[in-house]
């Protein structure tokens, strides 16, 4: 942020993770590329997952969104990201993901979006001794 250096973000979806068909419990979807794809990307803590899952979609419902268009605008609103890469598999898929633009989430639905997916920086981001956690490496916009 302090560079003035944005990030072009591909997948912003997480493969499929955050489009609201993997849930807590239940099996991967008929159909979902993760079947074939989960190996290949970066690992996901699960558990994690599904409370940002679980707030989107609370959200969506809250909204009258889809729960694609909540978590696309929320990555929007980041003050780093400069634009996404989407991956959509048909036109409905297409449309749904083009109307997370065009409107924004209120601070309210952001801040509780940041509090279920807040994690603490890997090392060597934190001293060993004292976990600081991601707002020491991304601090707020001012």
């Amino acid at each position: 942020l302090d560079q003035g250096v944005g990030a072009l973000v591909w997948s912003p979806l997480g493969w499929g993770r955050l489009t609201g068909k993997i849930r807590r419990g239940e099996p991967w979807p008929e159909g979902s590329r993760l079947h074939d794809t989960a190996a290949f990307g970066p690992p996901v803590d699960e558990e994690k997952l599904y409370d940002v899952v679980e707030v989107l979609d609370a959200i969506a419902q809250e909204s009258g969104k889809t729960v694609p268009q909540i978590a696309i605008n929320w990555l929007l609103r980041r003050p780093t990201v400069s634009s996404v890469i989407i991956g959509a598999r048909n036109e409905e898929q297409l449309r749904q993901n083009l109307g997370a633009a065009g409107w924004s989430l209120t601070p309210e639905e952001v801040a509780r979006l940041d509090a279920a997916s807040a994690t603490t920086a890997p090392y060597p981001y934190f001293p060993y001794y004292r976990q600081e956690g991601f707002a020491r490496i991304n601090p707020p916009v001012v």
